[in-house]
């Protein structure tokens, strides 16, 4: 009836849906960053007739519920702050109220949902943790290293022996890529001090934390759910029992009490409330010394924590009170690692932070920190030279759940610090005198992410406000490498040779390089990063367009000379949940931007290749303190690859864990695939990596067979992604290991065809 499909299953008054594919085949993702294009009829008939009543055709919808973050309807072309009639998302959207089921640990992206999607949220909890453990090859490993430095083996030839299995172990797990043989022939003494490193770094991996499997909404946690959430938050401050024991405690707490408790519930409710404003406790001195001992603090705020979790069946009953017509109780967006007890419970309407006070305090002392670590470390490997240029990301998720340590880090690299006025608000940043700096102002090539863009209006502004100062400034080009390459642009002849804030196009967002990475249409590798750069081209500030962000202007020139000078990039990591392997847009931006500079370098006579640009990952989700005397984990971006994938995805308790939650386990195995092919494009994954990436997940006939039961489409990926990665030179793998994985890559595809032949 030449009729549009909309396909879902009718479930009483409910209608479930996927939402429809944004995307023109060949190019799934064109719709989503191009402004003149509109999203397709398919798409557009979805909402419509969700919206329409039911004499006129439609579902005579009430509500919406858009489930789990992030969807496309947000992201529409339009406005970029906030719809107008122009704005498809409000075209989609239009009355219809939408409850938005949302991660809590998102606030960044939360606020599209909101501005754009007009989105009520309700949030839902993190997964919970788990360590990593030592596993196969690195359990034996850490067995070894025991044994060689307990001094148990007397004998020389015992001990050599000893040595030499050492280190064929470290050289099949690559462990010598992360704690560097000092030389070939090693003395007693730097053997013994190398393997000291070795255990340190066994000890850092072991105990390193990620997410076990996924979340469900509205569940209980068990009781090895809050433990594994309560050894994250203490680490080891309090031991498993005093964990166990809380835990118990509060299940005693929970259970209903015998007989009429009222009258005392309610006194003891009216003594803690009068204590909130007295700060006296009516017991006794000396219990109060007692309840000050640390332990019983540490205690009690695992308590408060537990009983948060507790309240994890509140996500469910958030959405049945907004489908109701109720308010939803707002609470800050966050990760309990980092930002405490604040962000619970979940089930809640989530927000940001006012972006007027960034960075706070603490952020511009971590910040600062990590800005000299970072100096320090590129002075140590460049003979004592400055970077020239830093290529500083700045995302608004990061931005939002670290306070702003992103914004202090190019300050403090500029050698600059936030004013402020009497209520807190920052006004401006200041420069700070080369003579109180002690070294060069290095100039900052800012690469925005479409939400920091629109979301940190005035962020962007005070940093352009600042960069046009210092590239004024009656100093030495010398010692002001900003000056130093403005003056260099203006002599070339180019418009505002102090823009320094690059984006994509207004209203738009996304690299697209994880897209062209996903189809695989790409050849060459320096191509990544001329997407990047093509996409990344549009320059902000209050001296843009028509000022603030709602234009910005195309600038290639500036953003290639920038391109040119960079040295180093830097990245910050803001979640346990999520590091550089878990999604695409690390390597699509990071990875992608390291490789458009590296494009306009030259050739190192010693490789034969372009000279290699370094970046600097900063984990910002735990670690040091605030105190000002802490170094900041600066690391490698090859040195955090290995140790994630040694933490997760080849380690068989996350893959278990990821292979009990079914087709969702199973997708997000896909996605870490097709991530690790665009590392290797834009940086370099080791050949082990790939290696046991084949044999825990396809070459394992069990987890095969576990991943196509689930879900058929994800087991493909994986194995076109290593015939990809060893198609593309990017893996040694043997012969035999080929031919097996074409043979199942084959077995693949013919029962994908069959599940989709089945639905007709």
């Amino acid at each position: 009836k030449n009729e549009m499909v909309v396909s879902g299953l009718q479930l009483g008054n409910v209608f479930v849906s996927v939402q429809p594919l944004l995307g023109v085949e060949g190019d799934p993702m064109r719709l989503l960053f191009e402004r003149d294009l509109t999203p397709h009829p398919q798409y557009c008939a979805a909402y419509k007739w969700m919206g329409l009543p039911e004499e006129k055709g439609g579902a005579g919808s009430q509500a919406v519920i858009h489930l789990g973050m992030h969807g496309t309807v947000e992201w529409l072309p339009g406005q970029p702050l906030g719809n107008d009639r122009q704005s498809w998302s409000d075209e989609m959207i239009g009355a219809l109220p939408n409850i938005y089921v949302y991660a809590a640990n998102n606030p960044s992206e939360s606020i599209l949902a909101k501005r754009r999607g007009y989105g009520t949220l309700v949030s839902y909890n993190v997964p919970p943790y788990g360590r990593a453990g030592l596993y196969l090859e690195l359990a034996n490993l850490k067995d070894l290293v025991s044994e060689y430095r307990s001094g148990e083996v007397s004998s020389s030839s015992s001990r050599s022996d000893l040595r030499e299995a050492i280190l064929a172990s470290c050289e099949r797990t690559g462990i010598t890529s992360d704690v560097e043989l000092p030389g070939a022939d090693l003395s007693d003494e730097a053997f013994d001090s190398w393997i000291a490193m070795v255990s340190n770094y066994l000890v850092e991996l072991e105990a390193r934390l990620f997410s076990s499997g996924l979340h469900t909404l509205g569940a209980l946690p068990t009781d090895k759910e809050l433990s594994s959430y309560l050894n994250a938050y203490f680490n080891d401050r309090l031991s498993d029992d005093e964990l166990d024991s809380v835990i118990d405690a509060w299940h005693q707490q929970e259970k209903p009490p015998e007989g009429n408790q009222s009258i005392p519930n309610f006194l003891s409710w009216l003594q803690a409330f009068a204590e909130k404003f007295t700060g006296v406790d009516s017991k006794s001195s000396s219990d109060a010394r007692t309840h000050a001992n640390k332990k019983d603090l540490l205690k009690d705020e695992a308590m408060e924590i537990v009983d948060l979790l507790g309240k994890n069946v509140e996500e469910i009953d958030s959405i049945i009170n907004a489908l109701d017509g109720g308010y939803v109780k707002p609470s800050p967006g966050g990760d309990l690692l980092r930002d405490g007890t604040s962000v619970l419970p979940t089930g809640r309407n989530i927000h940001a932070l006012d972006p007027y006070r960034m960075p706070s305090a603490g952020a511009w002392a971590r910040g600062g920190r990590a800005a000299q670590e970072i100096i320090r470390q590129h002075l140590e490997a460049n003979n004592g030279a400055y970077p020239e240029t830093v290529a500083v990301t700045l995302w608004g998720l990061d931005a939002i759940k670290t306070r702003g340590e992103s914004i202090a880090i190019v300050l403090a690299l500029v050698g600059a610090r936030p004013v402020k006025e009497g209520t807190g608000r920052t006004v401006c940043f200041e420069l700070i005198p080369l003579d109180e700096l002690g070294r060069p102002r290095i100039d900052i090539l800012a690469s925005l992410s479409g939400i920091f863009r629109d979301s940190f209006a005035n962020v962007v502004d005070l940093l352009d406000d600042m960069f046009e100062r210092a590239a004024m400034a009656e100093e030495s080009p010398d010692m002001n490498y900003i000056k130093k390459h403005a003056m260099e642009l203006e002599a070339g002849g180019a418009e505002r040779p102090a823009a320094r804030l690059f984006s994509n196009p207004p209203g738009d967002y996304g690299s697209m390089v994880n897209e062209v990475v996903g189809n695989g249409d790409w050849e060459e590798s320096e191509s990544l990063g001329e997407i990047w750069k093509g996409r990344n081209s549009y320059s902000y500030g209050r001296n843009e367009g028509g000022g603030g962000t709602r234009s910005g202007t195309a600038r290639p020139d500036v953003l290639d000379k920038l391109l040119s000078t960079t040295e180093r990039v830097v990245q910050e990591i803001d979640s346990v949940e999520y590091g550089i392997t878990d999604i695409q847009e690390y390597y699509a931006n990071t990875g992608a931007l390291k490789k458009a500079a590296e494009n306009r370098k030259p050739i190192d006579s010693s490789t034969g290749k372009a000279k290699r640009v370094a970046v600097s990952v900063i984990e910002a989700f735990g670690g040091a303190s605030d105190d000002g005397t802490s170094t900041i984990p600066v690391r490698d971006v090859e040195d955090v690859l290995r140790l994630e994938y040694r933490s997760k995805f080849l380690n068989p308790k996350w893959r278990d864990a990821m292979l009990a939650q079914g087709s969702g386990g199973a997708y997000e195995v896909s996605q870490r695939m097709t991530a690790m092919v665009g590392w290797a494009a834009t940086a370099d994954v080791d050949n082990f990596v790939f290696d046991q990436a084949a044999e825990r997940y396809a070459l394992d006939e069990d987890v095969a067979n576990k991943l196509q039961k689930s879900n058929p489409e994800a087991f493909k990926n994986v194995v076109r992604r290593l015939l990809e990665a060893s198609g593309r030179g990017m893996w040694d793998a043997d012969e035999e290991t080929i031919e097996k994985l074409k043979s199942l890559y084959a077995d693949a595809d013919d029962l994908v065809e069959q599940v989709a032949s089945s639905f007709g």
